[in-house]
């Protein structure tokens, strides 16, 4: 029993687990943010040209079954806004950031090259073509 708890207390420790647990906090909380945002700031904008006082009570009827469109539309928009903050603010930082890191520094070198008489993928060693055994 002592080696289990001492397990389970190894893999709550583990640094990459809390990291895990911070990030989904932290995503969670800037997923409240954009919502709120969205239906506290956006979809009265767009009522206001609908003339209704929420875009969310937005419904119509057929044959008894009520289509919340409003409800839709808003969570469409919702799930948009938070797509495109965290691409502008996630993804395309950290691509520039690992960017400017590889900058300068040398490509890795091959370690293949290709054949000229059938243009298979060789190692670069190679003094004949596995494929077609033509000298390279």
């Amino acid at each position: 029993m002592k080696d289990i708890l001492n397990g389970f207390k190894a893999f709550i420790l583990r640094g990459n687990l809390i990291d895990l647990a911070v990030a989904i906090v932290i995503g969670l909380a800037f997923v409240a943010v954009v919502n709120s945002l969205v239906t506290n700031l956006l979809t009265p904008i767009i009522s206001i040209f609908l003339g209704e006082s929420s875009l969310r009570t937005q419904t119509f009827e057929i044959n008894g079954s009520i289509f919340a469109w409003g409800a839709f539309v808003n969570d469409v928009i919702q799930f948009v806004a938070v797509a495109a903050a965290v691409y502008f603010f996630v993804v395309v930082p950290y691509n520039k950031l690992t960017e400017r890191m590889k900058h300068g520094q040398p490509e890795p070198d091959a370690t293949t090259k290709v054949c000229p008489e059938c243009i298979s993928t060789i190692p670069i060693e190679a003094k004949r073509c596995a494929f077609c055994a033509q000298p390279v």
